[in-house]
């Protein structure tokens, strides 16, 4: 095998910009690895929470892109009893915080606040809330966020 050189801008570039691996048993639609949005600012600058924020929104856009129009995303949630979390919008607080707002299947209000040293997220496809109308689509608000919709 042959060395590469790398010079100290390449080596600081490579340890700066984020990198995106998914292997999957069949093809994966959608799934275009880290939009350049993500690359212009470094990892480094990026708190824990914005950067946790940035690449859920890569997650949720890439499974809503997998659900028909009989679903919506939502989210199991670990611990107790509290079940799912229909995914109704999405926040980070810094330096540490990222919050998912929703609605449970009953229908209640919910919010789960997490530090991210114990985020654990399963994204879930749910039967739309009213069956008559379009399934909400999370993913793409978010995705102004990050210039991507």
């Amino acid at each position: 095998m042959e060395d590469k050189i790398v010079t100290a801008a390449e080596a600081y570039e490579a340890d700066a910009l984020p990198r995106k691996v998914d292997v999957h048993t069949e093809e994966a639609e959608g799934d275009a690895g880290v939009p350049e949005l993500l690359t212009k600012k470094p990892v480094k600058q990026k708190s824990a929470a914005e950067w946790a924020y940035e690449r859920l929104i890569l997650y949720i856009q890439n499974f809503e892109k997998q659900l028909d129009n009989e679903h919506e995303i939502a989210m199991g949630m670990v611990g107790g009893e509290t079940g799912a979390l229909r995914i109704e919008g999405m926040g980070f607080f810094d330096p540490d915080i990222v919050t998912f707002y929703g609605s449970d299947p009953s229908g209640a209000k919910t919010q789960l606040i997490q530090h991210v040293s114990q985020l654990s997220v399963t994204l879930r496809a749910l039967p739309k809330a009213v069956p008559m109308a379009e399934p909400r689509r999370i993913g793409f608000k978010l995705g102004k966020d990050l210039g991507s919709a």
